[in-house]
């Protein structure tokens, strides 16, 4: 069995969508953009209810893919992430959706736990959060990604449209020039914006976290 990391999300106050179906479809879309830069080991799928799972090879790749999947959802419409890392495996792949488990979704679940009693109890920006369910863990490790992502949701949180939309591009690799084109702004205001946004620095720190395993 390999060590992966499990990923699960689930929609912020689904309740309150006015069009379900739309977020669904915008919620897929989000993914799809993300798995340009990372293949999933297992692509995503519907769980009960407004629960989506995935696998990804790595924790850096799991930490780059809710960074896009944040950045492309529309206004209204937001996820919360549990990852964890572990081996998972499945228990029943007969239907369209597989059955799986293992430590590694054990511990996302503790995560996205983690996350919901944040988000209530003192941080309402926070959207992710990281338990490294391996024996044995490497507590250094969860601590500065979990770290990472308490000031990349802040950061993304705070941002309005169009800066999601230039920190979205800038991290799937467009250039300034081809995002100014986009904007209908000028290449120095991309650059002002990814300053004053905090999409600079973001995109960077997550570029660092890239090959972690």
């Amino acid at each position: 069995m390999t060590t992966q990391t499990g990923l699960i999300a689930d929609i912020v106050k689904s309740r309150d969508l006015t069009d379900r179906s739309a977020a669904q479809a915008a919620i897929f879309d989000a993914f799809a953009q993300a798995e340009t830069l990372d293949a999933p080991v297992s692509p995503v799928w519907s769980t009960v209810g407004d629960e989506f799972q995935l696998v990804l090879p790595t924790v850096g790749a799991a930490v780059r893919t809710t960074a896009v999947v944040r950045l492309a959802l529309p206004d209204g419409v937001d996820l919360r992430f549990g990852l964890g890392l572990g081996e998972t495996w499945d228990v029943d792949s007969r239907g369209a959706s597989p059955i799986q488990d293992g430590p590694g979704w054990w511990a996302a679940r503790r995560a996205i736990d983690e996350a919901h009693r944040r988000q209530d109890t003192g941080s309402p920006y926070l959207r992710s959060w990281f338990v490294d369910g391996t024996e044995p863990p490497a507590p250094t490790v969860e601590r500065m990604v979990d770290a990472h992502l308490l000031l990349r949701d802040m950061t993304v949180s705070a941002m309005n449209p169009r800066q999601r939309r230039i920190a979205l591009g800038t991290l799937m690799g467009r250039t300034q020039a081809e995002l100014a084109a986009a904007e209908g702004i000028t290449q120095s205001a991309v650059s002002q914006n990814l300053a004053r946004s905090g999409a600079g620095a973001l995109v960077a720190s997550i570029d660092l976290l890239r090959d972690l395993s």
